[in-house]
């Protein structure tokens, strides 16, 4: 796609833009001044691009239909095999359809989108093959990721597998989804306000949110680069562990991943809670929307960490309360610049760009009404912010960030664990067809305010099913230190072994 000379309109449109007044000769002269410019995008573009080759044998599979997709979950079925051995030989897993499969189609939850096929492997992809796992299939999730709830994504909502109507949670929705009815053993979901952690809450499965840039986010559509986490979902905490343990490390593509530290997951969590001191954070459980039943199982769950040797102490972290606050101009601003109009990636880092996802997403520009309710909502004011506002409440909500993690982390120093309910909230009726703007959004956003905080303070957070209510999961949230994963996984196996939590 050469780039071509501009045409005096062309560059008077964009001087108009920029806030210039050209004369007529002033745009010949840029014009010819441009051309070298112009030339040297044009060597760029005649040399290949320097993507990493495709090892594994694929097709690209096919789209469930009626009762091989009853809770709509599927996005495409499909088979590639990795290597003959490894870790996860004899493991399936079923990827968020927003991490890239070579030659498989992929959507991202989104209309505008659909239609394109990556050409190349995730890094998350390439370690799962050559680890010996078998990939079955893309699982759907939200319009590019943009709602807690299962609503919104434009193949149509994804229903709860403990009871269909109600929300599995998102934006992961299809990957909990899959691994809570055994379609899958195991599931990659992402997560940047909490779309690991909310639908493993909804769906009562085991959902991990790692250390930022534990685990490569190269070849996965980002959101804002900053709060892009990818990470497990299993229906057990072994799995998690072991499928972790495949996934960490770094890729040398990723610039989230700095000073990275990682562990023998599968091995850390038998260590038991013995003498682990856990902090119950009290704002955890007092959330406006907070439900006495969700309280009452995640603290009775605690009590029995505590019946097996784990020290349980209250705290107060009265910032927890405003990190959904300090979230919003970080997630908003950043989304915007980085997925909307810097077409899937922006610039100014040293990532794997995949331009084939670029070309095409930019074509969102002319199909805008075709976006979800929450994707106008979040593009319009992130849009709205920098023209009118500029980038300084981005800014100031990255310092005070500092001040949320230190309040965690003064925590943390003194203890191993924090605990709090992953979602405040169970998992609700999906929005009617019908249903206004603000119900649509509302039940887009309204579980997050647990954990939308640790995406931008990063550290290690994970969903563990602790009980039912009303035929629905609960979730107990544990959060460890940075890349002290081993710490959760400890107390999560621990918690795990004390009784099945579909009988809590």
């Amino acid at each position: 796609m050469a780039v071509q000379v501009p045409k005096p309109d062309q560059l008077r449109a964009v001087a108009d833009e920029v806030g210039l007044s050209l004369t007529g000769d002033d745009v010949q002269s840029f014009i010819d001044l441009m051309r070298p410019s112009v030339a040297a995008y044009n060597v760029v573009d005649a040399m290949p691009d320097n993507l990493p080759v495709v090892k594994y044998p694929r097709t690209p599979g096919y789209r469930p239909l009626g009762d091989e997709n009853k809770h709509n979950a599927w996005y495409v079925k499909t088979v590639v095999e990795g290597a003959p051995t490894g870790k996860l030989h004899g493991k399936s897993v079923a990827l968020k359809d927003n991490i890239m499969l070579a030659g498989v189609p992929m959507m991202n939850g989104a209309s505008t989108l659909e239609g394109y096929v990556p050409d190349v492997d995730a890094t998350v992809v390439q370690r799962i093959l050559d680890a010996g796992g078998t990939i079955i299939g893309k699982a759907h999730c939200e319009y590019f990721c943009l709602s807690g709830g299962s609503h919104t994504c434009a193949a149509g909502p994804v229903h709860n597998p403990h009871r269909m109507g109600y929300s599995a949670g998102g934006s992961s929705s299809g990957s909990a989804v899959l691994v809570a009815l055994g379609e899958a053993d195991m599931a990659l979901g992402g997560d940047q306000g909490g779309s690991i952690r909310m639908p493993s809450s909804f769906c009562g499965t085991y959902g991990m949110k790692p250390t930022h840039g534990l685990v490569p986010y190269t070849g996965i559509m980002p959101i804002e680069i900053y709060v892009d986490h990818t990470g497990p979902i299993t229906a057990t905490v072994a799995d998690n562990a072991l499928l972790l343990e495949v996934l960490a490390g770094p890729d040398g593509y990723d610039p989230r991943q700095y000073d990275v530290k990682v562990h023998p997951y599968t091995k850390a969590a038998e260590g038991g809670v013995k003498g682990m001191k856990i902090a119950v954070v009290s704002e955890g459980f007092a959330q406006p929307n907070a439900e006495a039943v969700v309280n009452e199982k995640v603290r009775a769950a605690i009590g029995r960490l505590e019946g097996l040797g784990a020290e349980i102490r209250e705290v107060s972290i009265p910032i927890h309360l405003m990190g959904g606050a300090i979230w919003m101009p970080i997630g908003v601003e950043g989304l915007t610049q980085t997925m909307m109009w810097g077409d899937g990636y922006g610039v100014s880092r040293p990532d794997l760009y995949v331009t084939s996802l670029m070309d095409f997403h930019r074509g969102w520009r002319s199909r805008a009404n075709e976006l979800s309710e929450t994707t106008k909502l979040f593009t319009m004011f992130g849009t709205y912010i920098r023209k009118y506002y500029g980038s300084r409440y981005y800014g100031k909500a990255m310092n005070i960030c500092r001040r949320l993690t230190a309040a965690y982390d003064a925590v943390l120093a003194e203890c191993d664990l924090l605990a709090m309910p992953t979602t405040p909230i169970k998992a609700t009726e999906l929005p009617a067809p019908d249903a206004s703007r603000e119900d649509f959004i509302g039940r887009a956003l309204d579980m997050i305010a647990n954990t939308a905080p640790f995406d931008i303070t990063h550290h290690p957070a994970m969903a563990i099913p602790c009980g039912m209510a009303d035929g629905l999961p609960l979730s107990l949230m544990l959060v460890g230190r940075h890349f002290d994963e081993p710490s959760i996984y400890r107390a999560a196996f621990a918690f795990e072994r004390t009784a099945d939590w579909r009988r809590l």
